[in-house]
């Protein structure tokens, strides 16, 4: 497929999600794309800029969101409701094959949801999405624990330090490497390359420790973090959570966030004090969930190319 035909099925692709929402009573939203604050996550960079014209005392430096959560989060405690928005997110230093510091992002939010409807409805959009291209695929819902269980055969709850080393088939300098840390190269290096390509893939319940912006619930014997990730063979698409609602604990969170940048001698970005207060307000119980649209287009053409659904990537913009 060409690119001119690449940006015809994005016109398509786009429609298609505008209608799926409007059939289903969510609003489109549109919120900032620049804040006086920045995303904390140690594992995500920020693009920040300068502003120039008058400020009545406000920071001149602003950041470009790396998502809409935090605006959207704001008009949910507003009582908005059900909403989506469909735009533009930043992210510094990632440039390449899969990856564009500026990408298509759809996030929504399902007011008084759990995450087992929104897995649903997420496998829903993307099944209608692959239809457009006369593709189908069946979706299987997995808790985190069971699938290493059985992957690797090991229990990623309760195994030891030495044995997540010991099932990486692989050489990596462990040093500094944390416990989540192995997780995820086993996850990235022997778990998700074996992922079925006909099929959407939800797995669920991740580690506390991996909580994000997610609630934490107790199943069985552990802490769970209440999230879940979509996966159409080992193409991520889509990241949702049970979205934590406690102002407090969101700015510990933000603390332990800084202190891990800090450790890196990474940008330390200003809280986010207006999605606390939010918070504080009240963020109605809810679900969410972000749906990377150019990874979904990928998927829909098999390309392994952010660069073949892009009318000009990073390195021709």
């Amino acid at each position: 497929m060409s690119r001119l035909d690449a940006l015809r099925l994005r016109a398509r692709l786009n429609a298609l999600l505008r209608d799926f929402f409007a059939a289903r009573g969510v609003l489109e939203v549109e919120t900032p794309m620049m804040s006086r604050a920045g995303n904390t996550d140690p594992n995500i960079a920020s693009f920040a800029l300068e502003f120039g014209g008058r400020t009545d005392g406000a920071p001149r430096t602003r950041w470009l969101r790396t998502s809409a959560e935090y605006p959207m989060k704001r008009l949910l405690a507003a009582g908005v409701g059900d909403c989506y928005e469909l735009g533009r997110v930043f992210r510094d230093g990632e440039a390449g094959g899969r990856h564009n510091p500026e990408f298509t992002m759809l996030e929504w939010y399902r007011v008084g949801w759990t995450l087992e409807p929104l897995i649903d409805e997420t496998a829903a959009l993307v099944q209608a999405a692959l239809a457009l291209v006369g593709r189908e695929a069946t979706l299987r819902k997995v808790s985190y624990r069971d699938l290493y269980r059985e992957a690797l055969g090991l229990d990623p709850m309760t195994a030891s330090m030495a044995e997540l080393q010991a099932a990486f088939a692989g050489h990596v300098a462990p040093e500094g490497l944390t416990r989540d840390d192995w997780l995820d190269l086993l996850m990235t290096h022997h778990i998700q390359p074996a992922f079925a390509p006909g099929q959407l893939l939800a797995m669920h319940d991740y580690p506390a420790s991996q909580c994000a912006l997610a609630k934490v619930a107790r199943r069985d014997d552990v802490d769970v973090a209440e999230r879940f990730e979509l996966y159409l063979g080992p193409l991520e698409l889509a990241n949702g959570y049970h979205e934590l609602t406690d102002a407090d604990e969101q700015r510990a969170r933000f603390g332990r966030d800084h202190v891990v940048r800090d450790t890196r001698g990474a940008v330390l970005p200003p809280l986010d004090e207006a999605l606390l207060g939010a918070l504080a307000d009240g963020l109605p119980d809810c679900s969410g969930v972000a749906l990377g649209v150019d990874r979904l287009l990928m998927a829909m053409l098999g390309s392994n190319a952010i660069a073949d659904v892009l009318a000009f990537d990073f390195a021709h913009a």
